[in-house]
């Protein structure tokens, strides 16, 4: 078993309170999962891996080598979803036109001037001819979308989240996953935030109730056990 990144942040003794209440048990995988690349592109991660404080002087919403990393782990599970013929699925910001302000441009006023380029995909983890890209507004990649169809249509019954941000779109989307029954497992190296500490208390929070998080290593060797 791997070391969790919430491990040294939650203390023993709030973890063992969870345990004792019965939380935090796995519940597998089905027999047809579908992964999720969630936000990876060039606005979140940079066009280059760099350190955040130099990321962010070309993408005010990048967040710097933690993203890089976590593209490296996401071509891996991708490499194995191609090879099986298994469906992916990219929720995605498209650009912001002045009718999509609302209380996130409130919020973080950056999101509605990222360069044209911000938008796209990084080579590794590009969507090919045959993946779903799922524009939407909000965090959750099943609010105001199609996916739960697209999902239903593809007869998945398992979904691996991977992308960014952790603490945002991804555990929106884990959320609403577990509310529509989904079996979720979420690769905790294969997601990513400028938090280090939101990355791993929101791990922590779904691992308790909401999905099964591993490491890409732990996911590919659990997927590849699918027959």
């Amino acid at each position: 078993m791997d070391r969790k990144p919430w491990d040294g942040l939650i203390s023993e003794e709030e973890q063992r309170a969870y345990n004792a209440a019965g939380f935090g048990r796995a519940t597998g995988l089905g027999r047809r999962p579908a992964l999720l690349i969630i936000d990876v592109q060039y606005r979140t991660t940079g066009t280059t891996p760099m350190p955040f404080w130099e990321a962010i002087k070309e993408y005010p919403t990048a967040c710097g080598d933690v993203a890089w990393a976590a593209v490296e782990r996401i071509e891996r599970l991708l490499g194995l979803f191609r090879e099986r013929g298994w469906p992916v699925l990219y929720p995605l910001v498209a650009p912001k036109a002045a009718f999509d302000r609302g209380r996130l441009s409130d919020k973080v006023p950056a999101i509605m001037t990222v360069a044209a380029k911000g938008y796209e995909f990084p080579p590794e983890i590009a969507p090919r001819e045959g993946d779903i890209l799922l524009p939407k507004k909000h965090p959750s990649a099943f609010f105001g979308t199609p996916l739960t169809s697209y999902l239903i249509n593809l007869q998945a019954d398992s979904l691996v989240v991977t992308g960014c941000s952790t603490s945002g779109c991804v555990r929106g989307s884990v959320v609403d996953a577990f509310a529509y029954n989904f079996r979720v497992l979420v690769p905790h190296d294969a997601v990513y935030d400028r938090s280090a500490t939101s990355h791993a208390v929101n791990l922590f929070d779904m691992a308790s109730k909401y999905a099964d998080v591993m490491s890409t290593d732990e996911a590919l060797e659990a997927l590849r056990a699918l027959v």
